[in-house]
């Protein structure tokens, strides 16, 4: 249903506070105030839950080939369906025919069809020979039981709009639709389209259709959310992908998207990016890349606003192997730690975002193979409610969630400091109500036994994912 103004300014008010720096004890009856629903995104079981996947760009920029994005898919496949994941995503400049692995290249030269629309790289796509496009491609996703995305950027491209080339299924030509004034601040490829056009709906419609055809199954559109955030383009294509009848989930980047357009993000799209890109680090003083430490306040301003088919999106997993091109930095292994990574995954699955692994599968250890599929930490991301931060210090971050079904809790603790740290916690002062509590380790897939505080030493940068039942054995000793 839809919020009035007021209502929608005084919860986001209620939330800026919730995520205000320094020491906090949000409150024990509940916390943050949980959003309603404002809108349905209109098809109802699509991004029911948080989208869960692999995406290229951490391991191949924008050089993946054809034979590189099968290898990981038919890995994932065989080790990640099993467990819920489901997409996989070609990401940006798959048209770019002399390709960098950052991108964004003033050189780069273009592969497009008759219609201005891009097309893939016939080089590294193959099969996209005779106009085939993605599709022979999206087969094979299918025939994995998968799903099939593709990171486009908004707009037309600026040689569809040089050459003024027709738009497909209409009368109108590129000239129609751009805005030549508007160009993305990082990436020169395409123009803006201008709402006030006759061309512009004309344009995403046509795109639409090309996606339809090919059988994609996800998009993500870039330079739409922020920097500045397009709201007219958003709900151009949403609008666009809705008209072709195939259902489509519509994942906009990139952060931080602002959060005062919820509403709208919530009507026209199915997740969002809340800050720009995450790397493998802890913390960054620049805009470009972002650490794992940096999301916590980020995710904190977010908190409640969840809800099925609108994700805010904390961004990729950039854990195990990036390489042979990832689209920062040099190849590499993470240089997340092990703890590190478990943090990473313990907080984007207790504020319940999307996650797209961002490592290059073939190559991947026992390590992150078990990050990947820990049912008990995954359901904690599908399935869990009133999932918000119960207190949050300097040093300290204790996150709060229940099950779908029962009064368990999930309990996660993060230590934000460099150096070892002793926690000790009384239940009450997480929101629990009761004085001894038993305890299941989530990561571990281990009973801990019954506890009458939550007392526990965290290594640098680590964490802790428990779910917290009501005791009924005698004897319970402190944890």
């Amino acid at each position: 249903m839809k919020l009035r103004f007021a209502a929608l300014s005084l919860f986001l008010f209620a939330i800026g506070l919730c995520g205000r720096a320094g020491a906090s004890h949000l409150a024990a009856d509940g916390g943050a105030v949980v959003a309603e629903p404002l809108t349905e995104t209109g098809e109802s079981n699509l991004a029911a839950t948080p989208p869960m996947g692999w995406n290229s760009w951490d391991s191949y920029g924008t050089t993946i080939s054809e034979s590189e994005f099968k290898a990981n898919a038919k890995w994932f496949a065989d080790h990640l369906k099993a467990f819920g994941w489901q997409y996989v995503v070609v990401d940006m400049e798959w048209f770019v025919t002399n390709p960098t692995p950052e991108g964004n290249s003033k050189n780069s030269q273009f592969s497009l069809d008759d219609h201005g629309r891009y097309s893939p790289d016939v080089k590294r796509f193959p099969s996209s020979v005779n106009n085939n496009g993605f599709k022979v491609i999206a087969d094979y996703v299918h025939s994995l039981g998968l799903k099939f995305g593709i990171h486009i950027l908004r707009g037309i491209p600026k040689q569809a709009v040089e050459k003024n080339l027709p738009i497909e299924g209409s009368n109108y030509r590129a000239s129609d639709a751009a805005d030549t004034s508007d160009t993305c601040p990082w990436n020169p490829d395409n123009f803006g389209l201008d709402a006030a056009k006759p061309g512009a709906q004309a344009y995403y419609d046509s795109i639409a259709r090309l996606y339809a055809s090919w059988d994609v199954d996800f998009v993500k559109v870039d330079c739409i959310s922020s920097r500045p955030y397009k709201g007219d383009e958003i709900r151009m294509l949403s609008v666009a992908l809705r008209k072709t009848g195939r259902p489509m989930v519509l994942s906009l980047s990139p952060g931080a998207a602002p959060i005062e357009k919820l509403g709208e993000m919530r009507k026209y799209a199915n997740l969002w990016r809340i800050s720009d890109d995450v790397w493998d680090l802890w913390h960054s003083a620049v805009d470009y890349p972002q650490g794992l430490g940096d999301q916590f306040p980020r995710i904190a301003k977010w908190t409640g606003l969840t809800q099925p088919g609108g994700w805010p999106d904390a961004d990729m997993l950039p854990i195990g192997y990036l390489g042979p091109a990832p689209g920062w930095g040099k190849a590499r292994d993470t240089r997340l730690t092990h703890d590190e990574q478990r943090t990473l995954l313990t907080l984007w699955c207790m504020f319940r975002s999307p996650l797209m692994i961002g490592a290059n599968l073939t190559r991947s250890d026992a390590w992150t193979t078990s990050l990947l599929t820990n049912p008990e930490v995954i359901a904690v991301d599908q399935h869990s409610k009133e999932n918000r931060p119960v207190i949050s210090t300097s040093s300290t971050v204790v996150w709060s969630a229940r099950p779908e079904e029962g009064e368990d809790r999930y309990v996660a603790v993060f230590n934000l400091d460099e150096r070892e740290q002793r926690i000790r916690y009384e239940w009450k002062e997480l929101g629990l109500p009761g004085s001894r509590y038993e305890l299941r380790d989530l990561w571990e897939r281990r009973d801990r036994g019954p506890a009458e505080s939550l007392a526990l030493t965290l290594a640098p940068h680590g964490s802790v994912l428990y779910r917290v039942s009501a005791a009924v054995a005698s004897g319970a000793k402190t944890h």
